[in-house]
């Protein structure tokens, strides 16, 4: 079950891996992508404009445990590299005693702190208590996040992008069927739909580690690899904490620009959140393309195989391109009925809707090129072990779409803020270059030391590793 990208083309192994993890986000995706169209479908604009309104501050917790759970599997990926299987395990175990201690942290105080989040965003008052019962829920769904992520992470860090997608499928169709049992039949509103998304990922989780405990013999642990390792939980936390860190402040000028649009009116906010929605779908590719080179990176890291760091970038970087005009001549000709997707023809508004929502989404895939770099440079330098390159990077992110946010909205309206996130990733792109340079010549600086200092170690095989 476990692969190997350590030897073999570059470009034949980021498509053989990188085509089911586009799979599995696709359908982790497409039950998001549900609940914003029953939601838009049978509750109409209002509710529709109240999930939205909480996308950004989503975005900033969620993310942040999204990324910790990716920061996490990249020692695993670089210990599988590298052949330590011990080492991988005992970092497997250390990383769920800490996924544990930051999902209790986070569900209690994003808990508490739901209300004022909310008011401080400026969260317009004709859909703050759908807005607070969505999010709210969301939240209290925390170790779930945890759960699917940190095991799907594992898992692709060994090399298996396949099996996190079978389980999300099955996800998928469940959380479909709740969405309508929640909304239609007990008439829970947008709760409904939360509570629908919290329990199908955490099915989707629960069903990853029983597969992984009954089919992954290399995890299986001794005593003293399942103990607490204070210099375990120190590597991971080096890489996970910056890489979740680097989600939520990119998700601070998130909120920043929210706040703007929500000032705006419920309008702009629904219109926002559908082309969100859509945006979410076509980046799928974007974010596949970064979890590939996270792991890619890291595995070839841990066997100091240098060379093969710019290869898979330069050919990771060619079906980017590729993907992204594609997916811009798409939407020059297809986004004004994609927008139907998530809006009830019924609307007073609807033609103004699909019009703001066509102008968001056409802006942003104009340019997907810039955000494909985004992704794929900055896993890459994450899987390298440099994660403090990609706060940096987020840094940049957040500033640009704070500035929009202030300056540009005010005066430019939507307009601005259909801007707002282009603008962030060419500013990202600026910077996230010259670093994966860098971040590749210091390896290279090191390497010699590293083999040096490393004893020669009998080869082992993953079959007798641990069985």
């Amino acid at each position: 079950m476990t692969k190997d990208l350590t030897v073999g083309s570059p470009m034949g192994l980021i498509l053989n891996f990188g085509l089911p993890t586009l799979l599995g986000m696709l359908f982790q995706q497409f039950y998001n992508l549900m609940d914003t169209m029953i939601v838009g479908k049978l509750l109409g604009a209002q509710a529709l404009a109240a999930v939205g309104s909480t996308s950004s501050i989503n975005f900033f917790v969620i993310g942040f445990c999204m990324g910790v759970c990716s920061g996490f599997a990249i020692p695993v990926a670089q210990r599988m590299g590298a052949g330590d299987y011990a080492r991988m395990r005992r970092h497997v175990a250390n990383a769920a005693y800490l996924s544990i201690l930051f999902a209790t942290v986070l569900t209690v105080a994003t808990g508490l702190l739901c209300r004022t989040i909310l008011t401080v965003m400026n969260t317009p008052g004709d859909i703050f208590a759908d807005a607070e019962r969505y999010i709210f829920i969301i939240f209290m769904g925390i170790p779930t996040t945890f759960l699917y992520n940190l095991l799907a992470g594992i898992l692709r860090s060994l090399g298996d992008s396949r099996t996190p997608v079978y389980f999300l499928a099955l996800s998928s169709v469940l959380n479909i069927a709740l969405d309508f049992a929640f909304i239609l039949w007990f008439d829970a509103g947008v709760a409904g739909a939360a509570i629908a998304t919290v329990v199908s990922q955490g099915i989707s989780g629960a069903a990853c580690l029983v597969f992984m405990a009954k089919k992954f013999p290399v995890l299986r642990m001794s005593r003293e690899e399942r103990r607490l390792n204070w210099s375990s939980c120190r590597t991971l936390c080096i890489i996970g904490v910056p890489m979740g860190m680097q989600y939520s402040i990119t998700a601070i000028g998130s909120i920043v620009l929210q706040s703007a649009v929500n000032g705006l009116g419920s309008t702009y906010v629904a219109a926002v959140a559908a082309g969100s929605k859509l945006f979410q779908l076509l980046g799928c590719p974007f974010d596949a393309m970064g979890a590939t080179m996270a792991t890619y990176c890291g595995q070839n890291v841990g066997a100091w195989k240098l060379d093969r760091l710019g290869q898979g970038i330069r050919a990771c970087t060619l079906l980017g391109v590729l993907y992204s005009a594609l997916a811009f001549g798409g939407m020059l000709l297809f986004s004004e009925p994609c927008a139907m997707l998530f809006l009830n023809p019924g609307e007073p508004e609807v033609e103004r809707l699909v019009a703001l929502t066509s102008q968001y989404i056409v802006i942003s895939s104009a340019f997907f090129i810039p955000l494909s770099l985004v992704n794929i440079v900055r896993f890459s330098i994450q899987g390298m072990g440099y994660s403090g390159f990609a706060i940096l990077a987020g840094v940049l992110e957040m500033a640009a779409r704070t500035g929009v946010a202030f300056f540009l909205v005010p005066v430019f309206g939507y307009t601005a803020a259909c801007f707002a996130s282009p603008a962030a990733w060419v500013c990202a792109d600026l910077f996230l270059i010259p670093a994966s340079l860098i971040c590749i010549g210091r390896l290279r600086r090191k390497m010699p030391v590293q083999a040096a200092a490393r004893e020669p170690a009998p080869q082992k095989t993953l079959e007798t590793a641990r069985t």
